[in-house]
């Protein structure tokens, strides 16, 4: 075959019926490798000589047949991989359907799907539990029990005391606590005729009642001795730590001796006025604003009297408190210390820490420059001082806590030189307190002190050390010893290692 010969044809295709054509028809990513290239034949292998030597076709439908097979399983192949791929896929629609099936709808209220557990739900101060479901009354009561104690845990809170309370108590019972419980109702008191101390600390009583029967009724000459009982033999009451408003209710304690009112919400002080006989009174972390004359002055035996933490601005009320040992007005909005002549005589503990009080203040001259004949702590830390003048009369101060004010000087402090009874002073976070030799100038100026800060003069400090101050001779006799001590111990190890060895 010569160049000018025309190009051979394959038989029984046609140039524009390639396997070209078939892959467009079949739209297959598979078929599309079916291309001309694999149909195609080589020019050597279709050609062929006859006995005279002339060149003919062969006849290739044979070879593009076994060619198109092949594409043709291919494409079923592929078909068959698409087929089982949707048969997946399908498969795994059908199983998220039957889940979605499965998971019900959530509900409108859903905030409130829990709420079928009601035990469970239901807050701890509105569950309904007595004494007697958190702790074994025998019945009947035990008459020789006279004490009743119950203090609130987690899980075991009483919310309410009960009006049958006397039904599962002792008919002597004289001590009745129910501490740090969820309380709010004071009930079934009334019927315990011979009770004398009644504790309610930490609860949420917001009203005090039931200390009395309440209307009692015209007997005549029939009438009984323990009406007005148990209030009439009240000795101890202890309500701190509640949200009452209202005090007035304490008057029918008649006989009451110690009242503890501490932590609630009480704005004024009312209803203790006609009870002489008491002895201490803690209306501290209130909301009082004046020291009521007319309720303080009838309390003629009182001893202590504690207001802390509430928003009074002046001492007063406590003319007529001649027994008046311990006064606490700290925490409140005091600028002068005044009015207090009448505890000259018997005044021994004085705190006054966390106001506004100056010198000037604390020179009132019925305040603190009053000769007080037994006083002998005054606590005026966190005030407005800013020398020690106003204690310089006082030699019966054992103890001065003034830390926290604006002494800047060892002048500022020269004034209290003069006590000689005084073995305990605190004058930490005061600018005097940042100079080198504090401790030391403190114990010349002051030499019996025992105590500065919170570390004891001329022995063992908090981190183990010995601390300056006292006498010279004192303190190397103590040097000494120490040393003494360390030379024996050294020797007794040198000399049990020296044993070792030998044996």
């Amino acid at each position: 075959m010569t160049e000018n010969d025309p190009q051979p044809q394959i038989a029984g295709v046609d140039e524009n019926d390639s396997a070209h054509d078939n892959a467009a028809a079949t739209a297959d990513t598979i078929a599309e490798e079916a291309t001309v290239d694999e149909v195609a034949v080589k020019p050597e292998e279709m050609m062929q000589q006859n006995d005279s030597g002339a060149p003919f076709m062969i006849d290739t439908a044979e070879s593009l047949k076994t060619n198109d097979d092949a594409a043709e399983d291919k494409k079923e192949a592929a078909t068959d991989n698409d087929a089982t791929k949707t048969e997946e896929g399908e498969e795994q629609q059908q199983q998220q359907k039957v889940i979605k099936k499965v998971v019900p709808p959530l509900p409108l209220d859903w905030t409130k799907m829990a709420e079928c557990n009601e035990e469970e739900d239901i807050a701890p101060a509105d569950a309904i539990r007595y004494p007697w479901d958190v702790m074994e009354f025998p019945l009947p009561p035990d008459q020789s029990e006279t004490h009743l104690t119950i203090v609130g845990t987690a899980g075991q809170k009483i919310t309410r005391m009960g009006s049958n309370l006397d039904e599962y108590v002792s008919d002597n019972l004289t001590h009745l606590v129910l501490r740090s419980h969820l309380i709010r109702t004071m009930e079934g008191v009334s019927k315990l005729k011979h009770l004398e101390l009644l504790e309610l600390y930490d609860n949420m009583i917001d009203e005090i009642n039931d200390l009395s029967p309440g209307e009692v009724v015209d007997k005549g000459e029939e009438e009984e001795e323990d009406d007005g009982l148990p209030a009439k033999n009240l000795r101890v009451l202890d309500i701190s730590y509640n949200v009452i408003r209202d005090m007035n209710p304490i008057s029918q304690c008649l006989n009451l001796q110690e009242l503890y009112i501490a932590q609630n919400k009480i704005k004024s002080i009312r209803g203790i006025g006609q009870l002489t006989q008491l002895r201490k009174v803690d209306l501290g972390a209130n909301r009082i604003r004046f020291m009521e004359e007319e309720e303080l002055s009838g309390l003629i035996n009182l001893e202590e009297l504690w207001l802390g933490k509430n928003k009074i601005e002046h001492i007063g009320g406590i003319s007529k408190l001649t027994k008046l040992r311990r006064l606490d007005v700290q925490s409140n909005r005091l600028t002068s210390i005044e009015n207090l002549e009448g505890q000259v005589d018997t005044l021994e503990e004085l705190y006054l820490a966390h106001n506004g009080i100056d010198v000037e203040g604390a020179k009132c001259p019925t305040g603190l420059a009053l000769p007080f004949k037994q006083l002998n702590t005054i606590d005026m830390s966190r005030n407005r001082l800013t020398d020690t003048s106003p204690f310089a009369h006082l030699t019966s101060l054992n103890e001065l806590w003034i830390s926290g004010n604006d002494i800047k000087t060892f002048d500022d402090v020269e004034y209290i030189r003069s006590l000689v009874e005084l073995d305990g002073v605190y004058l930490e976070y005061n600018p005097v307190a940042s100079d080198f030799e504090y401790r030391k100038k403190l114990v010349e100026i002051v030499p019996n002190l025992t105590q500065i800060d919170a570390t004891m003069v001329g022995g063992i400090g908090q981190h183990g050390y010995l601390t300056g101050g006292g006498s010279g001779d004192n303190l190397l006799e103590r040097m000494r010893q120490m040393q003494d001590q360390v030379i024996q111990k050294a020797a007794a190890e040198t000399e049990a290692s020296g044993s070792k060895e030998d044996e």
